[in-house]
């Protein structure tokens, strides 16, 4: 053992020539075998016959392993066609040989023995490159310090390559103990060597036994909720959870760090993939001019990304957050140099530079995603969610009219239902906004209600990540705190397919699947990670609800032409009870009383579904 470990550690050329020695020596012996096998003659180097013979089929076959590159291989990392390739050098040598002996008399060993030695050759020279191998792995076991047991779930291609990488360079690492695969006919079938040892109910019992310390989640062509309900067995386990790329991805057996990653809330969500009707979308966008709000935000910008897609006539980006601007539109002309996009900055709070904008611009499509939409500081600073929420989203949806927008489609959020905090319900009465507004414009105004969106700035998921990677702990508000969850990519694509939809005055709410308990996911993402942290609960905040609701009591629902798109059938304001509420909230906003008391006050007499939590 310890040979071979000094071997490892030599110069390249030193090696070079030591394996260049042995195979030498292997011809030799193969060359004896064959002549002993056959029995008929002696074997002795005083025959000038054998002499000439047996070095000049070494010569040749050494030279033809150096031109071919087998020395410059690392023997633990060879494959099958080095081995190959070692093995046909000998025959063909040999055969090319034996043909060139019949014009040379001073060649006079018998053909079926230079054969028969080669295929010994062959044979001897494989056997010990494997055996040479196979040391090599030994010591490596045995020198190793923390070997994780592995458990791969997936008997598919991405796993013969992870499997060919971690009996190589990742040796050292990993112990694989065997694969979890649901097809019975792939059970007690081997792979590389490593076994089919159950299916996925056997992960928890296997773990168990076997002591797993990780799990590589290797099943690329899986649905959304399958891959949901085996990860879910996995939490079970006390085994950290990795997610292997697909095989495309896999670039080379040097990388398989960057081939696995850790669990995210998406694979944990289960949500199906959502079709939509790009068509649709396309004739609605393209060639038009399109005004976003809000660029810089969460929506903002993935709308501004998916509808450069769509190629409309001009992108107008707004927002006045400068640096976040700057990042989408650094990021969309990247993509695409000549992407007709401008960035301009201002508050939708100015009047003023709103008509400036929509003057200059003309934009015949608008999405409004600018907002304040963090709930405990907009409980802090409640005159500042009426400023920026209701008359800014008033100064947008009046220039739409203006200057002769053909669709205005409003982001609102299901906090704007039952609202229980001065952003929800100030949300709520932009809806109002929108469905008073459509009656009297040639504009057609719509909303788009939905939950929250994965990765926004202010989500728990981005905070519980960072707490986890600080070590703890985790702070949860509430044990029995449940919200509904969707994909940034995924809410955008239903906002885009929604305003396809609108014929004025609807407000559209999204299907966002089955709510999640935020303490659970806390304990998936803490489990996931490995880590030992503690959650803290530290109790709701201001306007804070435990459940959140897309639809209120007197709302129905009507469907629309995609599942996953409904249509409130919530009443809106008369004009004349919408003049009085702004007016109420105009005067709030430039009065003397700006406190949180007086805000909700206001609040509730224009929006009768607002809950103060702290009556």
């Amino acid at each position: 053992m310890k040979i071979i470990s000094k071997f490892e550690n030599l110069p390249n050329n030193l090696k070079t020539f030591l394996l260049t020695l042995m195979d030498g020596m292997i011809v030799i012996l193969s060359f004896y075998v064959a002549i002993t096998f056959e029995e008929n003659m002696n074997f002795t180097f005083k025959d000038p016959a054998i002499q000439n013979t047996v070095l000049s089929i070494l010569v040749m076959y050494l030279m033809a392993l150096h031109l071919l590159g087998t020395y410059k291989g690392m023997v633990k990392y060879f494959s099958t066609k080095d081995y190959i390739t070692i093995g046909a050098s000998s025959i063909i040598i040999a055969a090319l040989f034996c043909t060139a002996k019949e014009y040379f008399r001073f060649f006079t060993l018998e053909t079926n023995i230079i054969l028969l030695a080669a295929m010994f050759t062959a044979v001897f020279s494989v056997v010990f490159r494997v055996f040479l191998r196979g040391l090599q792995y030994t010591i490596i076991s045995r020198t190793s310090r923390s070997k994780q047991r592995l458990l791969i779930i997936g008997a598919g291609n991405s796993t013969s390559q992870i499997i060919k990488t971690l009996q190589t360079s990742l040796a050292s690492e990993y112990t694989i103990v065997g694969i979890i695969d649901d097809d019975p006919d792939k059970y007690n079938r081997m792979m590389y060597g490593v076994k089919v040892i159950g299916d996925r109910n056997d992960i928890v019992s296997i773990c168990e036994e076997k002591n797993i310390d990780v799990i590589f989640f290797s099943i690329a062509n899986i649905k959304p909720k399958e891959k949901n309900k085996i990860l879910r067995i996995c939490d079970k386990t006390d085994a950290r959870v990795k997610m292997v790329l697909p095989l495309d991805q896999i670039i080379s057996e040097k990388n398989l760090h960057d081939a696995i990653r850790d669990v995210e809330v998406e694979d944990l969500l289960g949500r199906e993939q959502i079709e939509l009707n790009n068509n649709k979308i396309s004739d609605y966008i393209s060639g038009k001019v399109v005004l976003v709000t809000g660029a810089g935000g969460s929506i903002g910008s993935e709308l501004c990304r998916q509808i450069v897609d769509f190629k409309p006539k001009k992108l107008v980006m707004l927002d006045i957050y400068e640096n976040t601007l700057y990042e989408t539109e650094m990021e969309l002309r990247q993509k695409n140099k000549n992407a007709p996009i401008v960035t301009v900055i201002g508050s939708v709070r100015d009047q003023k530079r709103m008509e400036e904008i929509f003057d200059k611009y003309k934009p015949q499509i608008v999405f409004h995603a600018a907002a304040h939409k963090h709930v405990p500081l907009m409980e802090i600073s409640p005159i500042e969610a009426i400023k920026n929420n209701v008359f800014g989203t008033l100064n947008v949806a009046e220039c739409s009219d203006k200057y002769g927008v053909e669709k205005f489609t409003f982001i609102s959020t299901d906090k704007a239902v039952n609202p229980t905090s001065i952003m929800g319900a100030s949300k709520r009465i932009c809806e109002m906004i929108i469905q008073a507004k459509n009656r009297n414009s040639k504009t057609t105004y719509s909303a788009v209600r939905f939950g929250n969106v994965l990765g926004s700035h202010g989500s728990v998921i981005p905070l519980f990540k960072k707490q986890i990677e600080d070590g703890g702990p985790v702070t949860v508000t509430h044990k029995e705190i449940t919200r509904y969850f969707m994909l940034i990519p995924e809410a955008v694509g239903l906002i885009l397919q929604s305003a396809t939809f609108a014929n004025g005055g609807e407000i559209f709410v999204l299907d966002m699947g089955e709510p999640v308990k935020i303490y659970d996911l806390a304990q998936t993402l803490i489990k996931m990670s490995g880590k030992n942290i503690s959650i803290e609960i530290v109790g709701l905040r201001k306007g804070e609800k435990l459940y959140e609701e897309l639809l209120m009591a007197e709302e129905g629902l009507i469907k629309t032409l995609h599942e996953k798109i409904m249509i409130s059938r919530i009443n809106a304001p008369t004009d004349s009870e919408m003049e009085q509420n702004i007016e109420k909230l105009r005067n709030l906003v430039e009065g003397s009383k700006h406190s949180r008391s007086d805000v909700k006050e206001v609040m509730k007499e224009i929006v009768p579904t607002f809950i103060d939590l702290e009556d």
